[in-house]
């Protein structure tokens, strides 16, 4: 008896085969489906070949056939990796605390992240995926890891695949931890200076051996003396011009990470000389060889 039809079930669509006249097979070439299998139970998609002869009898093959089963079975891969999004910290950025967490996310749109192969590296360090904390989120998994670093320079590095073997694009992140703030040195003008001369200089040193380089803010009677400049060997120096009386120097150096140092300075600027009211000296003559005394009245304002 002739065969009628021939058709195959695959993920809710049905495709009906033909006969190729030269080898005497029932056959048809279709497009997979443009989703992964890995879902599917087996991680297969099941198929049903269906065959029908003119008489109307029917032999239907699917994955419980003893002979064919396994042939009903369609394994399809997808090709689209699985993206890293990373959340902090940022790359260039500068923390002041050793204690870094790290956040980022890891999703895929069909196959779905495969959470064994989520690892995260530190510098040059060993692989870290244990005390990874992964929290499922739509299309993957939310990453976390707490980690304690030492000052200066460190770089992240975070690789995933999904379940089909796809592996995502490595995200780096380089970044700086600095909890010290820089070094200040202001020896001009000194500590408590008392000065005739309106002019003065405010200098100093200054370094930080993480962040450099450092911003250097003056302030005088708490007005910004404005741009100051800080050359390679940290070295500053800024002219600055006293009122009569009481003056504050204010000087803050300030690291790329926030951190900084300041100092206090009191300057007394007097430009006036002491005033003489009364000069007179007893006795006056003096015999040679004996006492005498000066007596005088001066103020200084």
């Amino acid at each position: 008896m002739a065969m009628d039809e021939v058709t195959l079930s695959l993920n809710g669509q049905t495709y009906t085969l033909t006969k190729d006249t030269s080898t005497g097979k029932w056959k048809a070439t279709q497009s997979a489906p443009t989703k992964s299998s890995y879902s599917q139970p087996n991680h297969k998609y099941p198929m049903a070949l269906k065959a029908t002869d003119q008489a109307g009898n029917v032999t239907t093959i699917d994955q419980n056939n003893s002979q064919f089963g396994d042939e009903m079975l369609l394994a399809v891969k997808e090709k689209v990796p699985p993206t890293i999004t990373l959340l902090s910290p940022g790359s260039g950025a500068y923390l002041t605390n050793q204690s870094v967490p790290i956040n980022f996310d890891v999703k895929d749109n069909d196959s779905g992240v495969n959470p064994d192969s989520i690892s995260l590296q530190i510098d040059s360090g060993s692989l870290i995926t244990t005390g990874l904390t992964k929290s499922q989120i739509t299309g993957g998994y939310h990453c976390t890891y707490n980690a304690t670093l030492a000052d200066g320079e460190h770089t992240i590095k975070i690789n995933a695949k999904d379940n089909d073997g796809n592996a995502a694009t490595q995200r780096t992140s380089s970044f700086t931890v600095d909890t010290v703030p820089p070094e200040l040195d202001v020896p001009t003008p000194p500590a408590n200076l008392v000065t005739n001369q309106a002019n003065g200089t405010v200098s100093g040193v200054t370094n930080d051996a993480t962040s450099a380089p450092v911003t250097v803010q003056i302030k005088l009677n708490n007005v910004d003396q404005g741009a100051v400049s800080v050359g390679a060997d940290g070295a500053f120096s800024k002219p600055v011009t006293y009122t009569e009386g009481a003056n504050t120097v204010y000087v803050k150096s300030t690291d790329k990470a926030g951190k900084y140092s300041e100092v206090t300075i009191n300057v007394t600027y007097d430009p006036n000389a002491p005033v003489v009211y009364s000069a007179e000296i007893s006795p006056n003559p003096v015999d040679a060889g004996q006492p005498f005394t000066i007596t005088a009245e001066i103020e200084d304002e």
